[in-house]
This record gives C-alpha cells, structure tokens and sequence, in this order.
C-alpha cells in the first residue's frame, strides 16, 4: 500500500484559514500574552531589550497571501543595528524557538488537519510596515 504524504499548500491556498490559524496561534500563548520579548537577552543587544515592548506573533492576510507577521511595539525607533538584532532574533524565534513548537501542533480544518510552518528557510523576508493609524471613538477628523 502506497503511503501518502502531506500535501503542501502555499498562503494564497491557505488564506480561507486565517481565523484557524489566528486562534491556534493565540492558544499556543495560553497562559501569557503572546509576546516574545521576554526571552531576549539583553546581553545580546541592550538598545532592543530596552526600547522594544513587544513583539507578538500572528497571521494576516496580504493581496490574498496568508502570512506571518510579528507585530513589534516599540517606545522609540531601533538603529541599523539593533533592528538587525531583532530581526536575528525572531528568524531564531520562528525556525528554532516558538516557531519550531507551533509547527508541530495540528489545527483542525474541516475534514482534515494543517500543521502551519512560518518559516521554511527559503522565502524568508523580513519588511517594516508603518502602524495603521486609527481614529479615537468620538473624534473627528478636521478637513
């Protein structure tokens, strides 16, 4: 008898399973507030540790694409150096550390399960986008 394996799909095909993949990673946090700042040794970069007040993982979609964001919340901008440092710091966070752990849980879909990989070591990009900006209930914007 044949063995079949896993398929793979890519973001467009998973897009319609966005809120699956939010909730599992939401509950992969249980207990914490999601936020992978608390590991960062300041030994390895004291500008981030201190200018960085989070960092939590989750999924959006883009032009169609599912994809894996980080949303990094921050006191003040990071320098060249300190944003090399973050972003060194979550590639390990999604190949090896949290990542590694999350890719491992089955999220049920329909008839089936996914187990979702957020990084592959091959198409991994790292780009900032700037914050949304949103109004305040009850203000108005001036023309």
């Amino acid at each position: 008898m044949d063995r079949v394996g896993p398929d793979e799909f890519s973001g467009f095909e998973l897009a319609d399973y966005e809120e699956s993949v939010q909730s599992a990673i939401t509950d992969s946090f249980r207990g914490t507030d999601g936020d992978l700042m608390p590991y960062f040794s300041e030994k390895r970069n004291p500008g981030v540790k201190a200018k960085v007040l989070s960092a939590i993982p989750s999924v959006e979609l883009r032009d169609g694409e599912l994809m894996g964001c980080t949303t990094v919340r921050l006191k003040e901008p990071l320098d060249k150096a300190e944003m090399s440092a973050l972003q060194e710091y979550l590639l390990g966070q999604f190949s090896d550390g949290w990542g590694e752990g999350f890719e491992q849980q089955e999220i049920p879909v329909g008839k089936g399960l996914l187990y979702v990989h957020l990084w592959d070591g091959q198409d991994w990009e790292m780009s900032a986008a700037e914050p949304e900006q949103h109004e305040s209930p009850g203000m108005e914007m001036a023309p």
